[in-house]
């Protein structure tokens, strides 16, 4: 005896309530699963930028103690230089007076500057006019001066002076503080 007119159907376990029921439970975990994911992606990029801009820092330590090593070296090689156009300066004008010191009377062959002194060779016609004109300027300029005569082949005098400035204390003690001066600045 057949109870019912329709032809039964299969019965599944997932209804449609099961299945609405599945497909939210299902995004709402791949929703979880994508934050996860995308909070783990952005804090091991975090991590790297932080690394990232550690090397960068390092490196720009390494370059400013590097150019500090350069402006110190560049302030070095500026002082020298301006030591050297004074020298250079002082000198000239040491020629320049020299030059102005010797006597029309008196010709120079050479002239030898050294660090603390002056040797000096040329023709006079005479001992006076060498003593008189060129030897007196000299002594009031140097501490000690040495003169050495010796004829010539047309009757004029050849000469060799030799002329020093002696050190003194108060010019080693300036050059002692010039150079400790010099060694803080290098420190």
């Amino acid at each position: 005896m057949q109870y019912s007119y329709i032809k039964p159907r299969h019965k599944t376990v997932f209804t449609k309530d099961l299945q609405l029921l599945l497909t939210f439970f299902s995004a709402t975990l791949f929703m979880l699963l994508a934050t996860y994911g995308f909070l783990f992606f952005k804090d091991f990029r975090y991590e790297q930028e932080l690394i990232d801009i550690e090397h960068q820092r390092e490196a720009l330590r390494e370059k400013i103690t590097k150019m500090s090593q350069e402006i110190v070296t560049i302030e070095k090689q500026s002082l020298l230089a301006e030591k050297v156009f004074t020298k250079n300066s002082v000198l000239k004008e040491s020629i320049t007076n020299l030059f102005d010191l010797v006597p029309s009377r008196i010709t120079l062959s050479e002239a030898k500057i050294m660090q603390d002194g002056l040797v000096l060779y040329g023709i006079t016609p005479s001992k006076d006019v060498y003593n008189f004109m060129l030897q007196a300027p000299l002594r009031s300029i140097f501490h000690r001066t040495y003169s050495s005569f010796y004829p010539d082949k047309n009757g004029w005098l050849r000469f060799v002076s030799t002329n020093y400035i002696d050190k003194t204390d108060e010019t080693l003690g300036a050059e002692a503080a010039e150079q400790k001066r010099e060694e803080d600045n290098e420190d």
